[in-house]
């Protein structure tokens, strides 16, 4: 028995394991940027850079494993998906990062 399984449209089905290692992902993801946070332990640009990395990875960790996006199928939709998705990925994150960069800056004065 195979571990996916394909759709008449050559689209791959994730099985109960691919799920349950997205699930265990994603949680651990979760926690890790969460006990940045807590612990207290790190600088503030470093308590960041943790929190950003984890939410690209957490993205990514859904994007492979619960929505089965690969390049095999789907004559390269797929990969432009990936494509328009780290796209507006950078725009969001480093958007929110310049926002609220010069928020920061612009509330310390005074």
């Amino acid at each position: 028995m195979s571990d996916s399984h394909t759709a008449p449209g050559g689209a791959s089905h994730g099985s109960v394991k691919s799920y349950v290692v997205g699930l265990v992902l994603s949680i651990l993801l979760t926690v890790i940027a969460f006990a940045a946070v807590m612990s207290g332990a790190f600088s503030t640009a470093v308590t960041v850079a943790i929190i950003v990395i984890m939410a690209v990875a957490q993205i990514l960790v859904q994007l492979i494993l619960f929505m089965h996006m690969n390049t095999k199928s789907d004559e390269g939709w797929n990969v432009m998906s990936f494509v328009f998705t780290i796209l507006i990925l950078a725009l969001v994150v480093g958007g929110s990062l310049w926002i609220m960069h010069h928020l920061h800056l612009n509330m310390m004065i005074g």
